[in-house]
């Protein structure tokens, strides 16, 4: 079976004592022996009757990637312990290889919503296209947790048969989790290093999932942006070229300008800034910034009148790499907010607009209260007396 059995009786005779605790310890020193052929004891234990063991047993695995292994931690998921399901979770979400996704797979349409959220947020990490049917039928599932892990899968996939799904759920979820996280996602598109994935597997169908109440959708606030998507052409954009089947446009800043998917995304985005949600408003006004969109520019700039200071901030650190010169009056008043920190990502933005208009008001909080605001102030100055040097 194993070398333990030959090398090492009295240890092998621990992991079997009456004692739960001494059961305990012996996986400890097992697991100090760090070979990869005692992993079948380690499985074994997550059977053991004392939740003390299987804790140990589930924090154990994640050493050793093997597919019996996370088989055996994704029926753990199911514990009648909750710390031995959160130690199976932790470990699951440390999974590196995309050939443990075969194991988690078929856990997506497990009965219980915590089992489906863990092994959702398995798969997100793996990144294997065979996530995506699966992903995708969660978002109508009853649970929120549910939705909202579904959405970290299809966000980390970026793939163009999730924009749609995302766009919706970020519009329409009843969840301002759910809504927050879907902004979040489409914001993924714009890393310049996304790696392209290809249709899910016919091996993955999409599982049954509990279909989500009636009532549990998301009623739009009253915005400009109610009703229809908008063309193009009604928010600057050139027409629409169709947008490349089998992946995501892995630089979103400029396919932007070009397919129509990508309009649909910034029709969202704008939405979120109109949420009833101040976190949903917040997630929005970065994800606008972190992908350049110059049709955002306006309506971020509209966002530094929000109620609440850390939507400001986003909006006003998204103007900044916007480079926006038409919010310099509004970044310009930020800088006398009471909170620092506001004060601050006002004065950056500034900087990096780079408009001598700014200058004035940058130099009267140079010797601002706050060392943090002083130096960022200063900094700005620096960058647009640079700027106009050149």
């Amino acid at each position: 079976m194993t070398t333990l059995l030959n090398d090492d009786p009295a240890l092998l005779q621990r992991l079997q004592a009456e004692d739960s605790g001494v059961r305990r310890i012996a996986l400890l020193d097992l697991a100090d022996i760090a070979d990869d052929e005692h992993t079948p004891l380690f499985i074994a234990a997550l059977r053991d009757p004392a939740a003390e063991v299987r804790i140990e047993a589930a924090r154990a695995l994640e050493t050793w990637e093997c597919p019996d292994g996370v088989a055996a931690l994704a029926a753990a998921l199911a514990d009648d312990d909750a710390e031995v399901r959160a130690a199976a979770a932790q470990t699951l979400s440390e999974l590196k290889q995309a050939s443990s996704a075969a194991a988690l797979l078929p856990h997506t349409a497990h009965r219980l919503p915590s089992v489906r959220a863990a092994v959702l947020r398995a798969l997100r990490e793996l990144r294997v296209p065979a996530s995506l049917a699966p992903a995708l039928a969660a978002l109508a599932d009853s649970d929120a947790t549910v939705r909202r892990e579904a959405v970290s899968v299809l966000g980390y996939l970026k793939h163009s048969g999730a924009i749609a799904a995302l766009t919706a759920a970020a519009t329409d979820d009843a969840s301002p989790d759910v809504r927050r996280a879907a902004i979040g996602a489409l914001g993924y598109a714009g890393g310049q290093d996304a790696a392209p994935t290809g249709p899910a597997q016919a091996a993955a169908p999409a599982p049954a999932f509990p279909p989500a109440a009636a009532q549990n959708r998301h009623a739009p606030a009253q915005t400009a942006l109610a009703g229809p998507l908008p063309t193009a052409h009604a928010i600057g954009l050139p027409p629409a070229a169709p947008a490349a089947a089998g992946q995501w446009d892995a630089a979103l800043p400029d396919a932007a300008r070009t397919a129509e998917a990508p309009v649909a995304v910034l029709a969202a985005l704008l939405g979120g800034l109109a949420d009833p949600s101040w976190q949903v408003r917040e997630e929005a006004a970065g994800t606008l910034g972190k992908l350049r969109l110059p049709a955002a520019a306006a309506p971020l700039a509209a966002a530094l009148d929000d109620a609440y200071w850390q939507v400001r901030l986003r909006a006003a650190r998204s103007l900044g790499r916007l480079r926006h010169a038409g919010a310099v009056p509004a970044l310009s008043a930020t800088l006398s907010h009471t909170i620092g920190n506001l004060r601050k990502e006002a004065a950056l933005a500034l900087g990096d607009i780079g408009d001598q208009a700014a200058l004035p008001a940058l130099a009267a909080i140079e010797h601002d209260p706050d060392p943090e605001v002083r130096k960022a102030a200063r900094l700005a100055i620096s960058q647009i007396q640079q700027a106009a040097a050149r």
